[in-house]
């Protein structure tokens, strides 16, 4: 069963850090390209960032850039997201998601809060 699980949300202050992570089970890890959504409240889902498979490069939205720096470990079939100097803008349920087979797999998300 291929599955995404997100992890490592909570609340932070404006300016803080904080890193999610993304573990992947069911399909070759190595070998899909990975990505990083968010959904603000009331908005739409948007990309935040994409990582190729190996060297595992990464490509960013513009308000991500110089912000969040998105990884991944092909030993532990993980992904992840560094968030530095976070904005209350940033405030969202963040998902990690892949393609396997044409379909869009999709984690449950996880809740990063933004506030003072």
């Amino acid at each position: 069963q291929v599955q995404l699980v997100e992890s490592g949300g909570g609340l932070v202050q404006p300016g803080g850090s904080l890193t999610l992570s993304c573990a992947a089970s069911g399909f070759t890890f190595s070998e899909h390209y990975m990505m990083w959504y968010r959904q603000p409240p009331g908005k739409e889902r948007e990309l935040v960032a994409s990582i190729s498979t190996s060297p595992g490069i990464a490509g960013y939205a513009g308000f991500a850039e110089g912000r969040f720096t998105a990884s991944r470990d092909n030993e532990k079939n993980m992904i992840y997201l560094q968030m530095n100097n976070l904005l209350p803008e940033d405030t969202a349920v963040y998902y990690c998601k892949t393609n396997f087979r044409l379909a869009d797999v999709w984690g449950q998300g996880t809740q990063v809060t933004v506030s003072s």
